[in-house]
């Protein structure tokens, strides 16, 4: 079973059975074993519906992050209303496995097809925006973190903050 093929038997089971599954048996040990940050995004008919991650691991293992944010890109991401069961058959699903955030060390090293960025405020309330890297219309490091300064409602004129990059490992079925 491929990790979208996970996502997308997450959603599926849930909508229709109210049930959160458990991890297959018949997934790579890899990620039985392994924990690190998910993100699950749902497009339909290669339009955003949902996406919803952890830059950190939450769960005990890279399947169940899998499982228990593909659910929430389905029915939690206030951005769009919860999928519905009629709209099933035209998902796609892609999930992203990050590596472990590290801080930015020199703004010139960052490209936004590789990075991924968290911009973290310095003072409390703490305010965090994230963005995945390689996404369409994202070309310049600039664009990158105005979108993230956005996402995390920082003030990127008048609030400090730090900013971290993360790569990841990319699974679709594309």
């Amino acid at each position: 079973m491929t990790l979208p093929e996970l996502a997308k038997l997450s959603v599926e089971t849930y909508l229709k059975e109210g049930k959160i599954i458990e991890p297959p048996a018949d997934l790579s040990e890899e990620f039985l074993q392994k924990k690190s940050g998910v993100f699950v995004t749902i497009e339909e008919n290669g339009k955003l519906r949902g996406c919803i991650g952890t830059y950190l691991p939450t769960k005990i293992n890279i399947a169940e992050e899998i499982i228990h944010n593909a659910i929430a890109a389905a029915i939690e991401d206030y951005r769009f209303d919860s999928i519905d069961e009629k709209e099933l058959s035209s998902l796609t699903y892609t999930v992203y496995i990050l590596n472990d955030p590290e801080p930015l060390k020199n703004i010139k090293t960052l490209n936004p097809r590789k990075f991924g960025i968290i911009v973290k405020t310095t003072l409390s309330p703490v305010k965090t925006g994230l963005l995945l890297p390689d996404l369409d219309g994202v070309n310049t490091v600039e664009q990158q973190i105005q979108i993230c300064c956005q996402k995390g409602g920082i003030d990127k004129e008048k609030e400090k903050f730090i900013i971290f990059c993360f790569t990841v490992k990319k699974h679709d079925d594309k």
